[in-house]
């Protein structure tokens, strides 16, 4: 099998773009015959919500055995349902397996665009689209850069490249270290060599970060990744790094919840602690940096994130 398609919903946050995504990625993959892949969706939404099922399977009416649908008692967290979702695709013997959010919509050449360039680039591991803003209230598509790839600058320090700048071309060529979560085409024989404890994504990343750590764990193998600027996917979303200063960036992060900002929090912690043994002496000296920063920052203005410590100190 060519690719598996796995995503992940979960109650009203991904049931409302269902309408619009689903069609998109059905037009995506019209390319290629109905033997060469298969769509696996795992619903993480709460046992009495079932919007996202119901909208599920009414499109696999109308697109008689289109999708796959598993869940679960509960909500696994984005790490353990993917994993979830990539263990089926090497089971099904799948060359690619593609990582997409729900919120999002897709060209008809977005999938095709990935597939080509990774065919013709076999020491690449990773594929990311240009993923350019989508304003879901206004049901607009912008020009406006979400992520053309993840960046990786000394200290660990993870950022998507181009976020909230006019698509101009200027990072066409850009150099990234993998996708970012929202979008990204891999081949799982490289997701099979970076495996930890039978875990593709790090389990204990519940939300957030899960995809930088796997970015980083496939640089140290040395297996590449490329952005391909002529796939092009519109996405919403909910948690982005705002530009245009110190003060916009501060007030843009009491946007989000608190639950938000403890995930990325003792994520980005995880990373620390993680991948500690294996920086450079400026690096190291960037991270302590940064702790030190976080760790007053959290004493003045959000003291709810120092429990984060105890939890990465538990499960380093």
């Amino acid at each position: 099998m060519k690719l598996v398609v796995g995503f992940i919903t979960y109650n009203d946050s991904s049931a409302k773009y269902l309408k619009d995504f689903l069609p998109s990625l059905r037009m995506a993959l019209s390319f290629l015959s109905s033997s060469d892949y298969r769509v696996l969706v795992f619903d993480n939404s709460d046992q009495n919500n079932d919007l996202n099922r119901k909208s599920l399977e009414a499109f696999n009416l109308e697109n008689p055995n289109f999708l796959d649908y598993l869940h679960a008692a509960g909500n696994l967290g984005f790490s353990r349902a993917y994993n979830v979702l990539i263990r089926s695709a090497a089971h099904l013997q799948a060359e690619y397996f593609m990582v997409i959010n729900p919120d999002t919509v897709l060209e008809k050449d977005t999938i095709s665009e990935l597939i080509k360039a990774l065919d013709k680039n076999h020491e690449i591991a990773s594929a990311s689209p240009k993923i350019r803003r989508w304003d879901f209230a206004a049901n607009t598509k912008t020009r406006i850069i979400d992520s053309c790839g993840l960046i990786l600058k000394s200290g660990l320090r993870f950022r998507d490249l181009g976020q909230g700048q006019e698509d101009d071309k200027r990072f066409d060529q850009a150099k990234i270290i993998g996708p970012s979560g929202a979008a990204g085409l891999f081949r799982l024989s490289s997701l099979e060599e970076i495996k930890e404890n039978s875990q593709y994504f790090d389990e204990r990343f519940f939300m957030y970060k899960e995809d930088c750590d796997l970015a980083y764990r496939l640089s140290l193998i040395n297996a590449g990744a490329m952005l391909v600027p002529s796939s092009i996917v519109y996405h919403d979303r909910t948690a982005a790094a705002s530009r245009g200063g110190i003060i916009k960036q501060f007030f843009s992060r009491f946007k989000k919840s608190r639950q938000i900002r403890s995930w990325s929090f003792r994520n980005q912690h995880l990373i620390f602690v993680k991948h500690w043994q294996r920086q450079n002496l400026l690096s190291k000296l960037l991270i302590i940096g940064q702790v030190i920063f976080f760790t007053i920052f959290s004493l003045i203005l959000e003291q709810f994130l120092l429990k984060e410590y105890t939890w990465v100190n538990k499960n380093r």
